[in-house]
């Protein structure tokens, strides 16, 4: 690729990103997704593997059917009210089907299939762009929306998500997989509190982003693939291989990381709101998860040799 086409494609996520969060109209927004996943599409085909093309074919399919829910939602609540605004969603039917849309755009359960398989077919720069940069869009209609959408449907697709994000996570080998279940489990706790506290919600999906940049990166300059890969590097860039896994014991929640704080805001909110059940079941999901980013962190503490002073 060209740097002008590089320049023009960067642009084009930039701008499509920035239209679809500014806007109040639902054809802006629209425009502005649409703009935003046709100059992603050449970025995620670059390689020139059979992968990356089915993984390009993969994610076009699911944005575009995705994009055609948003249309259909956004068209019936225009045909019912006579309103394009986006804080004017009122019709019970296009809120749900917008919820799902946006869910399948950023990839949470039950609509997550492609974002493992899309993630493991690109490369580690392209794979840290879809799970931090193309959430942002999404995410934020979700949270314009919010007050109009049913609490009862945010939880049960936020539980959903964090319980196949942990499940999905347990068995993965290879590290790009492992995190796009990482990111589907986020997501979990970010749509079900988005019900109660649109405010937290944002804050948890910002702190994921920050956490998980880094985690990317350090992957990409170690040439990280696989777990087999985090036993070996420790020798060449400790301090990369030491930071990977406290990042990854943040991302779970432990404690004294700061990926613990949106998670016990979140668990608060949910008894506040006497919704103890949902709660429980919310730390018995984050325990399913914590067990595969502590193998990864085992795996670097562990199974590294000793360090010869």
């Amino acid at each position: 690729i060209t740097p002008t086409a590089i320049t023009i494609i960067t642009l084009s996520i930039i701008m499509g990103t920035i239209l679809t969060m500014s806007s109040s109209n639902w054809l802006m927004a629209w425009i502005g997704l649409e703009l935003n996943m046709l100059a992603i599409l050449p970025i995620i085909s670059k390689p020139k593997t059979t992968r990356a093309s089915e993984a390009t074919i993969k994610y076009f399919l699911t944005q575009a059917i995705a994009s055609a829910m948003m249309l259909l939602s956004s068209t019936t609540n225009a045909w019912q009210t006579g309103n394009w605004d986006i804080l004017e969603l009122k019709n019970k039917f296009s809120t749900t089907i917008m919820t799902l849309s946006l869910m399948m755009k950023m990839g949470a359960a039950p609509v997550h299939f492609w974002l493992p398989e899309v993630l493991q077919g690109t490369t580690l720069q392209t794979a840290l762009l879809i799970t931090t940069w193309q959430k942002l869009a999404p995410v934020t209609l979700m949270y314009m929306i919010s007050n109009n959408i049913q609490p009862a449907l945010l939880m049960s697709a936020g539980l959903l998500s964090m319980v196949v994000g942990g499940l999905g996570g347990i068995n993965q080998t290879q590290l790009r997989k492992t995190m796009a279940y990482s990111s589907i489990n986020n997501l979990g706790w970010t749509i079900m509190i988005m019900a109660l506290s649109p405010n937290l919600a944002i804050m948890n999906i910002t702190i994921y982003i920050i956490m998980t940049t880094p985690v990317f990166l350090m992957m990409k300059n170690t040439s990280m693939k696989t777990l087999q890969n985090l036993t070996t590097t420790w020798t060449t860039s400790t301090a990369m291989t030491l930071s990977i896994a406290l990042l990854m014991l943040s991302t779970s929640g432990l404690p004294p990381f700061t990926g613990f704080m949106p998670k016990m805001l979140a668990l608060n909110e949910l008894i506040t709101q006497k919704l103890t059940t949902l709660a429980t079941l919310a730390i018995m999901t984050s325990l399913i998860s914590l067990l595969f980013y502590l193998r990864i962190a085992y795996l670097i503490m562990m199974l590294t040799p000793p360090m010869t002073i």
